[in-house]
């Protein structure tokens, strides 16, 4: 069950920031996050009232839910739509992959979970490899000086992230079952992001491009209520720093996207760096094999 959850949030986030590119235009961005989790929120609710799992909530943990939606379905996706306006979604999906850095810290911060040396060594070949991807943009600085708003809006997005992995750890705790507490943030996230549009002076304008429309639903549906049903249930079952782990497997499909339809230049040193990112998050979450373990343990001087 755990491969297969895996296998559901890789396809399906995959594709995400590619068609997350395909909103960035006349309509604001706002707007767009705005209508994504509006047709979330009613796809998956109405699923639950047809299929009559709909479960009442209780007050204690609506506030909870209200944080699940900022940092899941709004505040992190504002800042990472504002960041591929300035890189290839590609690469913001590379960047995201420090959410299993920012997960580690948070686990170790608010529930005592402190990570040991793998965690420091993963980071570091982390951190080196986001350097080397960049290595171009920031030799360039002087020429796309946009490039670093752009990480630095998909980094503050990871972390916003991650503080949402840890609120739906905290309402899986009170005994929250999954499907409730992301519906709820669904909707929550939603209204607060009309708010923010509207306080920014912005109303919405529906939008008539075939292409818009297609990547609203896909981002939606499979993009938004089968992926984060998916990751959440990840989140319970394996921990948040484990399943932050298929962070490091969707920017392997969405490069691959960003290459072919984004025209995204591999170089040698950029390779190196996605290299070093993978090997960083394997160093981290990888368990290693039963007979290594077995030989660590008959050899404790070693």
């Amino acid at each position: 069950m755990t491969v297969l959850l895996f296998a559901i949030v890789t396809a399906c986030w995959g594709f995400t920031w590619y068609a997350i590119k395909l909103q960035i235009g006349s309509i604001p961005v706002e707007i767009s996050i705005f209508y994504r989790f509006a047709l979330a929120a009613m796809v998956l609710c109405g699923f639950l009232l047809i299929s009559r799992k709909w479960r009442s909530v209780p007050w204690r943990a609506h506030p909870w839910c209200v944080l699940l939606g900022c940092g899941l379905f709004g505040i992190n996706f504002i800042l990472m739509y504002s960041a591929t306006a300035y890189i290839a979604s590609g690469i913001v999906a590379v960047i995201f992959t420090t959410s299993t850095i920012f997960n580690a810290l948070g686990n170790w911060a608010f529930y005592g979970n402190r990570p040991g040396l793998r965690f420091v060594f993963g980071a570091l070949f982390g951190l080196g490899g986001i350097g080397c991807l960049f290595a171009n943009q920031i030799y360039a600085l002087s020429h796309n000086p946009h490039a670093i708003t752009g990480m630095l809006f998909a980094l503050g997005g990871t972390a916003v992230f991650s503080c949402g992995n840890m609120v739906s750890v905290k309402l899986h705790a009170m005994g929250i079952p999954n499907r409730d507490a992301v519906a709820r943030g669904m909707v929550y996230g939603t209204v607060l992001l009309l708010l923010f549009a509207l306080l920014r002076g912005q109303t919405p304008v529906m939008p008539t491009e075939p292409l818009y429309i297609g990547g609203l639903i896909y981002l939606a549906i499979p993009g938004s209520v089968v992926a984060f049903l998916a990751y959440l249930a990840l989140v319970n079952r394996v921990g948040a720093g484990r399943a932050a782990y298929v962070t490091v497997l969707f920017p392997v499909v969405a490069l691959t996207v960003s290459t072919f339809l984004e025209g995204y230049n591999w170089t040698a040193i950029g390779a190196s760096g996605l290299a070093m990112i993978f090997l960083g998050n394997i160093t981290i979450f990888a368990k290693l094999p039963k007979f290594i373990g077995m030989r660590i343990k008959s050899h404790p001087a070693s």
